[in-house]
């Protein structure tokens, strides 16, 4: 066990490769309701983003599907994040809601209220510091949202927004036009050497994460199951009405204080309920990342909120547990209704599932299996390595984090692009202390979710 990989030999990767072999429900969707006629809001949560938030908007202005609304929620900046925003809206004659408030009250509650306030079909959360790199995001969302009624959120495919990135944006004849009204705006990031580098060290460790999760782990997990245990919530698609019923039934109990990142819980929810997370591989959009001295406070409020989410949800973590229950239900129904539901079922959905809490409370649900093995990931790679450490036995811990490393850099350089491959073999070497370093910060966020359920008791999670 000390020689096992974390990203090689783990239980998610074992499952994505079966799930690759498997193949996909080669079910032929009929859906029941047209996507071309669902209105969509835009809603903008935003907080001291004066740099990210015309890049923003700019790639609004390009989508090939307009939005019926575009919500910005100005979480009581203190820059120049709403003056911006008014400044290109009127000199690129763009229709927008400016909502401002006083003070900071989270990313969260901007979610609920903004379901229960409006009444589109779909709410598209599309966070200030982050940009719809392709014009056919939005379209492309919303054409997969209702493809069946089962999906509940589509997010597309999310890489880090670059220096170079950002220049190419600076150039667009929207983001002139506004210079022009505007012309003290400065929307360049820190250029010092410091921040450069920074910015150069986190981006290199997050792309080779964000490459090999998505094309790779991500994606067998889609073929096989048909869903992401839960979307990027910095470009996504939701169902208004399944998002403003989930808050309907949680708020009573948990209020505002879900987990440390909001689309990891709603995520979850969705996959309680019985929905599916789809994230598509063919529509891009690019966020600013943290630098990489801040790397680890993201990191703990997504790990964090991992461990939160399964807490709350371990009828989900239990699923395994419950496979054989499930086998012989799904068996019995299988033999005594099967041929009459197909002959009377007008709508095929692929990965056609029961909706209800109390069907998982009783026999799991097939995306558990993945919640079941990431926990056991999160918890055992971290704790083998500090164990080798402990122990004192380097050449085991050697042994381990070199094989790991050569096959994952061998891994991330076949999933990359073909004229994109060099760039990646040296950029996953390049990643890996980074990532090492990520993995033990694991234990932290370990410990203090110990502390936070046995000894404070302390649950108010909310970022």
């Amino acid at each position: 066990m000390a020689a096992t990989p974390y990203f090689i030999l783990s239980p998610n990767l074992i499952l994505s490769v079966i799930g690759m072999f498997h193949g996909p429900d080669k079910t032929e969707p009929t859906p029941a309701e047209d996507w071309r006629e669902a209105t969509v809001d835009v809603v903008i949560p935003a907080f001291n983003e004066e740099k990210n938030i015309i890049l923003c908007l700019n790639s609004l202005a390009t989508q090939t599907l307009k939005p019926n609304r575009i919500i910005l929620i100005d979480d009581g900046s203190k820059d120049n994040t709403i003056q911006y925003a008014k400044a290109f809206a009127l000199a690129n004659d763009m229709e927008i809601t400016i909502i401002s408030r006083d003070h900071s009250i989270g990313k969260t509650p901007t979610i609920k209220r903004q379901a229960r306030e409006y009444d589109g079909d779909v709410e598209f959360i599309l966070d200030g510091d982050t940009y719809l790199e392709s014009s056919n995001y939005i379209e492309r969302s919303v054409q997969e949202l209702y493809q069946a009624v089962g999906i509940a959120s589509v997010c597309g495919t999310i890489m880090p927004l670059r220096d170079k990135d950002r220049e190419k944006m600076l150039q667009t004849p929207q983001i002139e036009q506004f210079i022009k009204t505007f012309p003290d705006a400065d929307l360049r990031q820190k250029q010092n050497f410091f921040h450069v580098l920074m910015r150069k060290l986190s981006n290199i460790y997050r792309e080779s994460l964000y490459l090999f999760l998505q094309k790779f782990i991500y994606k067998g997990q889609m073929v096989f199951f048909g869903s992401v245990t839960n979307p990027v919530g910095c470009a996504v698609a939701y169902r208004r009405k399944y998002v403003k019923d989930l808050f309907d039934q949680y708020e009573p109990i948990l209020g505002d204080d879900l987990t440390n990142s909001e689309d990891i819980f709603i995520g979850f929810a969705l996959l309680k309920h019985g929905y599916r997370n789809v994230q598509l591989n063919d529509v891009y959009a690019r966020s600013q990342e943290p630098e990489a001295e801040k790397l680890p406070a993201q990191i703990y409020l997504w790990s964090s909120s991992f461990f939160q989410s399964c807490y709350y949800f371990d009828e989900l973590v239990r699923s395994p547990l419950k496979s054989f229950a499930s086998y012989l239900h799904h068996k019995k129904v299988e033999k005594e209704h099967s041929e009459q539901i197909q002959q009377l079922r007008k709508i095929q959905e692929p990965y056609r599932q029961q909706f209800g809490d109390k069907v998982t409370q009783q026999y799991g649900r097939p995306m558990g299996w993945v919640i079941f093995v990431s926990l056991i990931e999160k918890t055992f790679f971290p704790t083998t390595l500090l164990i080798l450490v402990i122990f004192k036995l380097w050449w085991w811990l050697g042994l381990t984090v070199a094989i790991e490393t050569v096959i994952s850099v061998i891994l991330l350089t076949l999933v990359s692009n073909k004229g994109e491959r060099l760039e990646y073999f040296i950029k996953g070497w390049l990643a890996t202390p980074m990532r090492y370093a990520s993995i033990m910060f694991d234990l932290y966020t370990m410990g203090r979710f110990a502390v936070d359920i046995w000894i404070t008791r302390e649950k108010g999670w909310r970022k």
